[in-house]
């Protein structure tokens, strides 16, 4: 959700640090922006409702030019609506502290009224500026301990934060921070010491960062930081060191970060895929994933949210058809409070990106609760979510900016494709000869991938959504392992060109949604070389012949004849077709939000990764 970005150096100014570091964060929230900083004498602030360039314009004064320490941050809006006031830093305590929040003060409105009776005034609505007048209250009473006061307001309020503050202190200007959900993460770099919301913040800082834990707090002084535990007791958090290039975060000649990212799909596949692969063997490399281990799996309970709950779904079909054991997926914001029952060695397999989703990681924690392992497949070398579990299969989508998902999607899938594929093996479900099949199959998904991003490919689905953007409607239809590739696509249309999307079950058309169809509905159709590709023909003349205009996405040269638009797809083995197929729907929901003139990697309402409820 929202983005926090803190540096503080010696002697040296850190507007440009921080104005740089929330261009880097924005997708994390864009409905304001602002900045602090600590001039030596005081604290200065600039905030502005909207985009990151709204305060870069309230910036040009230079009255924030020369100071060597300030925290700056990007919103996303939950209490109170997008404005100045609303916008963050929050100042407290007549100006001796500025403040910045990422999470949810649950019992924010019973302090504020606390607070109020005590004279304190508000100027915002936001539950945020409560924390920071609890934090100045106890640093009223005791000036010389501002960790103490920190420490005794977070004990007061209910929920999750990432907080930094900027005060001063008698060594000089100082950034406290502390964690609690959402997550933080600090480094040391050349000449300072930097704060961020993630890790693409800090990398042009240094390649040596350290994930603060849930209950850490922390002081960041130009000369370096020291960590504390829930108890206030010194702790040392081990760096790591993290190999993705900061200029993977630019998106360079593209016009948008999302079209890049998908452009990036067929190297995020080779990387994710190709060094796990023993082609010889009919088998996958998965370390902590051995035979002894998989062989005890007898269910396997997935989790995730949003386009992570679709590869989920895809993965479901791998592992029931490779490895025959029975896989069951819940949105894990629901998983959590059905009152869950495991069996007996269930296998929890989460699926993130950021690996900081605050419901997938409450869900895992509460399968952990309940005597299952976790498996987690995500994105961030050090997130929560890979602290966390028993085992983790790390995709190296690197990067990504768009808040609608692509490539990590992609890289999501083939993980667990992978996966099925390792526990089929482990559970002698599957053959040497049918594993390399697999594993062959995917080599040449790369090539295959290439062939539906070349510049014509491009154009053509361009001209494909032309025609079809003004339809009042969407409806995405699969079968078998492609359902949930409708169901993304969908979602996709929906998240970026902000058009009416579903996606159905080829199969279910007929128990409701078929009264939908008409001339000016799009029906999106997914065949390919499956046992159910003459089904699904059969589904796309229903809809043909109530009038629906039809777009055909896949290797099922059957159904391309029926349909209006045709994007024609490499033939792949059924259980990879996903992979393949995704890619036109991804570039068809691009091309119809650049016909509406949306913004295309700032979706409105949205944000990139939600680390609270």
């Amino acid at each position: 959700m929202c983005g926090i970005i803190g540096a503080i150096r010696q002697g040296e100014p850190v507007l440009s640090a921080l104005v740089e570091g929330l261009r880097v964060l924005e997708y994390r929230g864009y409905d304001s922006a602002g900045i602090a900083v600590h001039t030596g004498q005081e604290i200065l602030l600039r905030k502005k409702q909207g985009r990151l360039a709204n305060l870069e314009e309230a910036l040009e004064d230079g009255a924030l030019a020369g100071a060597s320490a300030g925290i700056g941050h990007t919103r996303w809006a939950t209490h109170g609506p997008p404005s100045d006031l609303n916008a963050h830093p929050h100042m407290a305590g007549g100006g001796a502290l500025a403040m910045v929040h990422n999470g949810i003060i649950e019992n924010h409105q019973s302090l504020r009224q606390e607070l109020a009776a005590k004279g304190i005034k508000f100027v915002s609505q936001t539950d945020s500026e409560v924390l920071g007048h609890l934090i100045a209250g106890g640093l009223t009473a005791a000036p010389d301990e501002p960790l103490a006061a920190l420490r005794a307001a977070l004990a007061r309020v209910e929920g999750y934060y990432a907080v930094a503050l900027l005060l001063d202190t008698d060594t000089g200007p100082a950034i406290l921070c502390a964690r609690q959900g959402p997550p933080l993460v600090v480094a040391q770099g050349p000449g300072g010491t930097y704060l961020g919301s993630d890790l693409l913040a800090l990398l042009p800082h240094s390649s040596d960062v350290v994930f603060l834990e849930d209950g850490d707090m922390g002081i960041l002084t130009a000369g370096g930081y020291t960590l504390f535990d829930a108890e206030g007791k010194p702790v040392e958090r081990a760096p790591e060191a993290i190999d993705w290039d900061p200029m993977e975060a630019n998106k360079g000649p593209w016009p948008h970060h999302m079209l890049k990212e998908i452009h990036e799909q067929p190297d995020v596949l080779a990387r994710t895929v190709f060094d796990r692969m023993d082609e010889e063997a009919g088998d996958v490399i998965l370390p902590g994933l051995e035979d002894d281990v998989l062989r005890q799996v007898e269910r396997i309970q997935v989790v995730a949210c949003g386009t992570a709950l679709h590869a989920g779904l895809v993965t479901r079909y791998a592992i029931e058809e490779l490895a025959r054991v029975p896989v069951d997926v819940d949105f894990a914001s629901e998983f959590r409070y059905r009152g869950p029952v495991l069996a007996k060695n269930t296998l929890a397999l989460a699926l993130t990106q950021s690996g900081e989703t605050a419901d997938t990681l409450a869900a895992t924690r509460l399968c952990q609760k309940l005597g299952a392992r976790v498996l987690a497949i995500c994105n961030v070398q050090g997130a929560s979510q890979v602290r966390e579990a028993d085992a983790v299969i790390l995709t190296h989508a690197g990067p990504e900016i768009g808040v609608a998902s692509t490539k990590a999607f992609t890289a999501q899938v083939a993980a667990g494709i992978l996966f099925a594929i390792r526990l089929g093996r482990a559970k002698g479900t599957l053959s040497v000869e049918r594993a390399r099949e697999l594993l062959q199959g995917m080599r040449g998904l790369r090539s295959q991938m290439e062939q539906l991003l070349t510049q014509s490919k491009c154009e053509d689905m361009r001209s494909v959504a032309r025609r079809h953007a003004a339809a009042k409607g969407f409806l995405f239809i699969g079968r078998g392992i492609n359902y949930p590739i409708a169901l993304e696509g969908a979602l996709k249309l929906k998240e970026i060109s902000y058009v009416h999307a579903e996606g159905y079950a080829a199969g279910e058309m007929k128990h409701g949604p078929i009264a939908l169809i008409d001339p000016g509905m799009t029906i999106v159709c997914l065949n390919g070389q499956s046992p159910l590709a003459d089904k699904m023909r059969s589904n796309v003349e229903q809809v043909q012949a109530r009038g629906g205009v039809v777009l055909s996405v896949g290797s099922d040269q059957a159904t391309h004849d029926l349909a209006r638009d045709v994007c024609m797809v490499p033939t792949a083995l059924d259980i990879l077709s996903p992979l393949l197929n995704v890619i036109p729907l991804q570039l068809f929901s691009y091309y119809i939000a650049e016909q509406r003139g949306c913004d295309i990697d700032k979706p409105r309402n949205l944000a990139k990764s939600v680390t609270v409820e």
